[in-house]
């Protein structure tokens, strides 16, 4: 498949490739040279706990979450 690199230097990957590997807006991708006009894109995997915080935020019903009382550590 063809694409192009813009005035700015990106390169776009072609939504067909896109859709096959579910790659959304902001996945970073490392990039090594492996010889003159030679290169490979490789995907950098997501960190582990990618995205939990949102999944917690996006919990349908408020209040679901609750402060839970604790003793003080100074005794220790």
């Amino acid at each position: 498949m063809k694409t192009t690199v813009s005035s700015k230097g990106q390169i776009v990957l072609p939504a067909e490739f896109r859709r096959m590997d579910d790659i959304e807006a902001g996945e970073e991708f490392d990039v090594e040279r492996l010889d003159r006009g030679e290169y490979r894109l490789v995907r950098r995997a997501p960190l582990p706990n990618d995205g939990v915080i949102d999944w917690l935020l996006d919990c349908p019903e408020k209040g679901y979450f609750v402060a839970v009382a604790s003793e003080s550590t100074d005794a220790l």
